[in-house]
């Protein structure tokens, strides 16, 4: 299937509420412009207070009396396992709506939207199956026999996710939410608002109970109120961090939980017995992935005094490498940023570094003839306390940062009011070390490989909680003690 700006099947115009496609209450739309070339991909509602409150309600509905979170949990898991089948189904239409929205070369869209999503389903689904999914027991410290911790679905949770990798993005909150037991209002960003009509079609098309998927798109206005409603029980969070502590001041003032998985600006440090060779094979995806769209990238490269030289020449030829281009390309590395909102935000902070005294070796241009397009850029000679090397850029930019000793790029590192990710490349028997003074809630050696077993959130500015692994399950859950 070929998809183009005028296609039919990339516009809405209804919400998904308790099973069925809603007319919304407000004309206002949400207009999918494409980043290759300015041209409208398609339509979504822009969604008010009111449809939130329809949403909610079902949602509401669905997890007080339907029999969604009375289900036992094996059952729950055989309905993940069904819906994907069915976004399995669907991946190939589903990567070349987002490749539309957002520009993702297809090279990531496939697997970031056809692939991973359907295994945090099945993933789930089986976490889901283990024994102690719902109920344990431990031993009394002051009695005899045991107590029983029951772990219970939360309620209405909201789900906020963002457009850089919506699919996934959503299915890492959507699957542990919906194996716990919660009925789910997802509001997708106004950048993307058209893939996740795929869930919807998907649960009808196997018969999920009506309320557990609810959807409404839209903007700010949107989240608030969905974050504000008193009919939501948990939200989860995907996107900045300043949006991010928006969201918990008023959660908090609800004593509504709150999992936020927030900005980076994450350090690749490499040490002087690093294999280069290795390093930039993998710097070329840790630190330009997704044009630089994602919050995990290595934006910040450490380099050793003494390696600086080739390090610095061997990251220049790296940028210059990348292809850039048309995203439905099977060649193409890096597409175009997604609005002009990211174009104007990366271009302004390249050149307001530039003007601070910064270097820019190579890249910080617009690139013709259309759309937001922008070059693989590299700055040095930055202050480490200065904006480009302090700030998420989000866009393909590295700043590339000299140190004298181990001690002085563990400091780097750490100083930064971020910490999601980050990465070590040296000698096996030098990078733990290291990677454990690096305050951030995921590191890698001499790589950066996210696992799902494992609990991957941030540090700091970076998020409250974790998701992924079976603890993500416990964001949506509440935990009562049977005692005996």
């Amino acid at each position: 299937m070929t998809l183009t700006p005028t296609s039919p099947t990339l516009s809405r115009d209804r919400i998904f509420a308790g099973g069925e496609w809603l007319s919304p209450a407000s004309s206002a739309e949400l207009v999918v412009e494409s980043p290759v070339d300015h041209s409208e991909v398609g339509r979504a509602p822009d969604g008010t207070a009111e449809d939130v409150d329809i949403a909610v309600r079902a949602a509401r509905e669905a997890f007080d009396h339907g029999p969604w979170p009375r289900m036992t949990a094996a059952e729950r898991a055989d309905w993940l396992d069904r819906l994907a089948d069915e976004m399995e189904r669907r991946g190939g239409t589903t990567s070349e709506i987002i490749t539309a929205e957002i520009g993702q070369p297809v090279r990531l869209s496939r697997p970031w939207a056809g692939v991973r999503p359907i295994t945090h389903l099945r993933y789930y689904a089986n976490v889901a199956r283990r024994p102690d999914f719902e109920e344990e027991e431990r031993p009394n410290v002051y009695g005899t026999g045991n107590s029983i911790i029951r772990h219970e679905p939360l309620g209405v949770a909201a789900l906020i996710v963002p457009w850089n990798h919506p699919q996934a993005s959503l299915t890492l909150k959507l699957a542990p939410a919906l194996a716990a037991g919660c009925t789910v209002v997802i509001k997708p960003a106004p950048e993307s608002p058209l893939d996740v009509y795929q869930f919807a079609e998907a649960s009808l098309a196997i018969g999920m109970p009506p309320g557990v998927i609810n959807i409404v798109p839209g903007g700010r206005d949107t989240g608030q109120a969905l974050v504000a409603h008193p009919g939501t029980d948990k939200i989860g969070f995907t996107g900045s961090s300043e949006a991010g502590r928006h969201i918990a001041s008023v959660a908090g003032g609800r004593l509504v939980p709150v999992t936020l998985e927030l900005g980076g600006k994450s350090a690749a440090v490499i040490l002087e017995s690093a294999d280069l060779d290795a390093a930039f094979t993998s710097l070329r995806t840790a630190a330009f992935d997704n044009t630089g769209q994602t919050c995990a990238l290595m934006s910040r490269i450490l380099a050793p005094r003494a390696l600086y030289p080739e390090i610095h020449e061997r990251l220049v030829a790296l940028a210059g490498d990348l292809v850039v281009g048309d995203p439905t390309d099977e060649a193409t590395e890096l597409g175009p940023l997604v609005s002009r909102r990211i174009h104007d935000r990366v271009s302004g902070m390249v050149e307001r570094a530039r003007a601070a005294g910064a270097t820019v070796v190579t890249g910080g241009q617009v690139l013709p003839p259309e759309g937001y397009f922008y070059a693989p850029t590299i700055v040095t000679d930055a202050a480490v306390d200065s904006e480009i090397a302090q700030d998420e850029v989000f866009g393909p930019v590295v700043t590339l940062l000299p140190y004298d000793t181990v001690d002085e790029a563990v400091r780097i590192a750490n100083d930064s009011h971020y910490g999601l990710a980050g990465a070590v490349y040296g000698a096996p028997d030098e990078v733990l070390g290291v990677a454990r003074r690096i305050r951030t809630g995921s590191i890698g050696l001499n790589g950066y490989r996210p696992d799902l077993n494992t609990p991957y959130g941030g540090y700091k500015d970076s998020g409250l909680g974790r998701e992924f692994a079976p603890e993500a399950v416990r964001n949506f859950q509440e935990t009562k003690s049977i005692w005996r």
